[in-house]
């Protein structure tokens, strides 16, 4: 995943390495690997139903209002909120360099990010902004050791976990910082240090008792569940090679436990998994490794409040020819993966970086990259569960796309 030391501690740019890298696969035996595949290959190069053309609603299209990252006027990264109705974009953030990560909050709406190495905090229409912890200067060798990132807003809206040296939590009612976990980092001289294990926040339950946090290493990552309550962590066992971090992951509505998915093999698998939040075990629903073929090839995948699983999906040969991307396809499933496992719609996604879920499960927001080299945003398209209604294009370019309130 990473090839240099400077590379190798920049541990937020984990996931988009992985997927980038795929190594050689044995040939595919001549079984019946073809005739596995051909109903996804049929399914792929079905005509796609028309891109509604219709004029958008002015109020409704969306549940909630969709914030995003995209560049401003002067080409800098900044936090804009499309609204509810589909086609308002508002300019939140107006920082000299660049937003690299964000979180909203669902209570009062206000936007926490990182700019310049400093998390700040503003209202929900962009005022009051203040800093809230400044982590000073990055060292150009060791970046990581005082870098500030991934802000995340407890349920309740009082809380801001943040990594920064460790795993931190930020009070808005006392204006206080506290540290719980403290990164573990080695010497290895000449100036160098190579992150042992590094700790940041990723995504609450929604009841605010459990905080999936991601673990960086030298070279991979990993995840695990923290109990603020506790102070414990729940490590992750079983699903050996499973890639299982860095904000890839999403809550079952009874917070019991989470799934994780990848569509590219490499250092990781491809795949589905379910990971118990109590115990922390992971039970591989989907596999795609270099000794398997075909390889099971999944993304994005969320449990709706109807008990369906729906989830990005194609089933491919594993060969030496096997790009490093492919098309999926939007299915819904069992909670299993694979019981009842239906294709909801004919069109493909070659090119999708990025997805994020309406809470009832009836559409899907994808950020389409234009060209498959790219790995970050893209073109937002609102895609119904329901094969029927039309894509609707939203914003031609987003990032980090989350629901705000």
């Amino acid at each position: 995943m990473k090839k240099q030391l400077v590379v190798a501690v920049t541990i937020l740019l984990a996931v988009t390495l992985a997927c980038e890298f795929t190594a050689p696969a044995a040939p595919a035996p001549a079984s019946g690997v073809e005739t596995i595949v051909a109903a996804t290959f049929q399914a792929l190069t079905a005509p796609a139903p028309a891109t509604d053309s219709a004029p958008q609603p002015s109020t409704g299209l969306l549940p909630r209002a969709l914030y995003f990252l995209n560049n401003d006027s002067a080409n800098i990264a900044q936090v804009h909120r499309l609204e509810k109705d589909g086609k308002t974009v508002k300019q939140i953030t107006f920082e000299p360099a660049p937003v690299e990560n964000y979180d909203v909050s669902l209570k009062d709406g206000s936007v926490a990010y990182i700019s310049n190495n400093q998390l700040y905090l503003v209202n929900e229409d962009g005022s009051a902004r203040r800093v809230l912890v400044d982590g000073g200067a990055l060292d150009e060798n060791n970046p990581f050791v005082s870098l500030v990132s991934n802000p995340v807003f407890s349920p309740n809206g009082e809380t801001i976990a943040y990594g920064h040296k460790g795993l931190n939590f930020y009070s808005l009612v006392t204006g206080q910082s506290n540290r719980v976990i403290e990164n573990q980092i080695d010497d290895i001289g000449n100036g160098f240090l190579i992150p042992r294990e590094m700790y940041w926040p990723e995504q609450y339950s929604a009841d605010g008792t459990k905080l999936i946090i991601t673990l960086g290493y030298y070279e991979g990552a990993s995840a695990a569940i923290y109990y603020p309550a506790s102070n414990a962590i729940v490590r992750l066992s079983g699903g050996e090679g499973a890639l299982i971090c860095c904000g890839e992951t999403e809550w079952t509505p009874d917070y019991s436990a989470f799934y994780a998915a990848s569509p590219s093999f490499g250092m990781f698998a491809a795949g589905l998994w379910r990971v118990d939040a109590a115990n922390g075990k992971v039970t591989t629903l989907l596999s795609g490794s270099f000794e398997e073929n075909p390889l099971h090839l999944a993304d994005e995948p969320f449990l709706a409040p109807d008990g369906n699983l729906y989830y990005f999906y194609a089933v491919v040969p594993n060969n030496m020819d096997t790009p490093a991307r492919q098309p999926l396809q939007l299915v819904r499933s069992a909670p299993d993966g694979i019981t009842n496992q239906t294709v909801l719609r004919p069109e493909s996604y070659a090119n999708m970086n990025e997805a994020l879920w309406a809470p009832d499960g009836s559409f899907v927001i994808v950020a389409m990259a234009q060209i498959p080299d790219s790995y970050q945003g893209g073109l937002a398209q609102l895609v119904y569960t329901d094969g029927s209604k039309g894509t609707i294009s939203l914003v031609p370019y987003v990032s980090r796309i989350k629901w705000g309130r």
